[in-house]
């Protein structure tokens, strides 16, 4: 595993513009993604914390807040392991709690007709924006992140 896929590699560039309290949170808030996602897998086979890592080297590189990269790290918390969010807010504030519901809801939208899937999804991205550009920029570095590693995935055959 290279350095920048660990929480070290990550923690040394946010050095670069982030005090160590907030890089401590960041920290804190990837040791509780680690164990709440213990024993899940990507389908490429890699421990699941490996995405919501990269999710937030991502961010990092766009130079976002502490609290953008914690949601990045917690960002499948909520829809994964079934932690609901005002746990999540007693540990790590109501900000992140707020950011890390909206990637959630973005998420979970179900739709009848591709139609209605791009314009409900336009309009959700629309209100999320309204409310806090940052649940735009987590959810969009998770497609990032998963658009990347799809050549990583096992393929089905065409047989099966």
């Amino acid at each position: 595993m290279s350095l920048e896929a660990t929480v070290e590699g990550l923690a040394s560039e946010l050095s670069t513009y982030l005090d160590t309290n907030r890089i401590n949170q960041v920290r804190r808030a990837y040791y509780y993604a680690e164990q709440a996602h213990e024993g899940q897998m990507r389908k490429s086979g890699d421990r699941y914390i490996t995405h919501p890592l990269a999710v937030a080297h991502i961010l990092a590189g766009l130079k976002l807040d502490h609290q953008s990269l914690m949601a990045a790290m917690l960002h499948d918390v909520i829809e994964d392991t079934g932690i609901p969010k005002d746990a999540l807010s007693e540990q790590f504030g109501e900000d992140v709690a707020e950011l890390v519901d909206g990637v959630s809801k973005l998420t979970q939208i179900e739709f009848r007709t591709r139609a209605e899937a791009q314009a409900e999804n336009f309009q959700k991205m629309t209100l999320a924006m309204a409310r806090d550009i940052r649940v735009i920029l987590v959810k969009l570095a998770d497609r990032l992140h998963n658009m990347r590693t799809l050549g990583l995935c096992p393929m089905k055959s065409a047989s099966a």
